[in-house]
């Protein structure tokens, strides 16, 4: 099992001729570890860790969470922590860089590096090169591939370390990394890289766009759609819901539920003035489950509207607590938006969570949410930035406990049929390992497409 303090382990320092090199594990680069915030990244480690791949993580930051799901810790492989910050571990840095930059790509990497640098002047961009150092450096020949999850930082931290190591790397892109990374800096890294999936068909269509046109070359497609989907079988069976409350009775408030991260593309200042809206007569009360830097700002927005009273703010929870808050909620909403820096939701994993559970959801019709919610008979889709129309059908579903039972139920066979996760780990473990199969080669689309 992974060190519950999640204390940094060394990675394999092997010579590249001591063992195979299909026997060697495969460096999975992600932003941080473990983030509660990010399930499907640990439901995907967890299904190839099942199938036999092999793999090290490597995190460019520690956690910050006080808790960990269940899934985290049928993790067993080991985490290596790059230095979060290079003043911090200046020793290690120095090592890493004059061990790197005799390594013979070194030169490219550096280049592209510079490149970057002078279209992106910022301490970001010089931290992801002292990372990159140092996981070239202390790779040891021990890895035999870079899989980096987000196209922003971790790719760029991939990327320079596979030039100067000479190993292939590969993508898993999701949402504010593709839309707040810039097109030059997706083109560059898309013509690097052996491939790329991605959980949207949005996101899918629009880097296609930027990907190279000629994939003679490639194994495998330079853009795959890959919904990360649910682990069903991990998951609680659909609870056996009674008719709900219609609003009408003030000792049996409707409970509506939003689960997210309290930031401007999930909107919910605007779910706040849609439940201020909401006609006097109506009862209800609003639980919202997620951390965020913005939610003082938008308690203080709630207390303002009169409805404080009626919100109950939980903070970042556990998955099981995050299931338990769907099972016993009468309506989940997340009103998503595209934000102002191009920032906006993927597939919100939390949506297929709580259609999971049998439970009737309304959102916004953005980025890749249509692609699990059909408007009326799924759920329902209002547009985005629209507080009075999400107001409106909010009222209209509080007030109709049988619609929201037939939508909730629909929904739930969809996301059951449609978005098991196991196609896409299976697809994963046919690009990662030299020992998957090797269909996965020609498949472009999953399964649950």
């Amino acid at each position: 099992m992974t060190d519950p303090d999640h204390r940094t382990t060394a990675l394999p320092d092997a010579p590249p001729d001591a063992r195979p090199s299909d026997a060697l594990p495969v460096a999975v680069v992600v932003k941080g570890y473990p983030r509660l915030s990010e399930t499907f990244i640990a439901q995907e480690l967890l299904g190839l860790q099942r199938l036999g791949l092999p793999f090290i993580i490597v995190s460019l930051r520690h956690p910050t969470d006080k808790e960990v799901h269940p899934v985290h810790r049928e993790i067993t492989a080991p985490v290596h922590y790059l230095p979060e910050y290079l003043y911090q571990e200046p020793m290690r840095v120095l090592h890493g860089w004059l061990k790197a930059r005799r390594m013979p790509g070194y030169r490219h990497a550096r280049g592209a590096w510079l490149r970057d640098l002078w279209r992106d002047l910022t301490p970001n961009r010089v931290r992801r090169f002292g990372q990159a150092c140092v996981l070239a450096a202390e790779l040891g020949g021990g890895v035999r591939h870079l899989y980096a999850h987000f196209l922003h930082t971790p790719a760029s931290v991939a990327r320079y370390a596979a030039g100067m190591t000479g190993l292939d790397w590969s993508v898993s892109a999701h949402a504010k990394d593709i839309w707040t990374t810039p097109d030059w800096e997706k083109a560059e890294k898309l013509r690097e890289m052996a491939w790329l999936v991605t959980c949207t068909r949005y996101a899918a269509e629009h880097l296609e766009t930027l990907a190279p046109k000629d994939g003679s070359s490639r194994n495998f497609p330079p853009v795959t759609l890959l919904y990360h989907g649910l682990d069903v079988d991990r998951l609680p069976p659909a609870p056996d819901r009674d008719v709900g409350p219609d609003g009408c009775d003030p000792a049996r408030p409707v409970t509506v539920l939003s689960v997210g991260r309290a930031v401007e593309k999930k909107g919910f200042d605007l779910m706040i003035a849609a439940l201020a809206a909401l006609p006097s007569d109506l009862h209800w009360r609003w639980v919202h489950i997620g951390g965020g830097a913005l939610r003082k700002t938008l308690a203080k927005q709630a207390e303002a509207a009169g409805i404080a009273d009626r919100v109950e703010w939980r903070g970042a929870r556990a998955q099981a607590d995050v299931f338990d808050a769907y099972r016993s909620a009468d309506l989940f909403v997340l009103p998503s938006r595209i934000a102002g820096d191009g920032d906006r939701d993927g597939l919100p994993n939390v949506l297929m969570e709580a259609q999971s559970q049998g439970l009737c959801c309304l959102a916004t019709a953005v980025a890749g949410i249509p692609e699990v919610i059909d408007d009326g008979e799924t759920g329902r889709l209002v547009p985005p930035e629209d507080s009075a129309t999400l107001s409106q059908v909010m009222a209209d579903l509080i007030r109709a406990p049988d619609e929201r039972d037939r939508l909730g139920r629909e929904g739930a066979v969809r996301v059951r049929d449609r978005f098991d996760h196991h196609a896409g780990v299976d697809l994963l473990y046919g690009r990662l390992s030299p020992d998957g199969d090797a269909a996965a080669a020609s498949m472009v689309r999953p399964a649950a497409e």
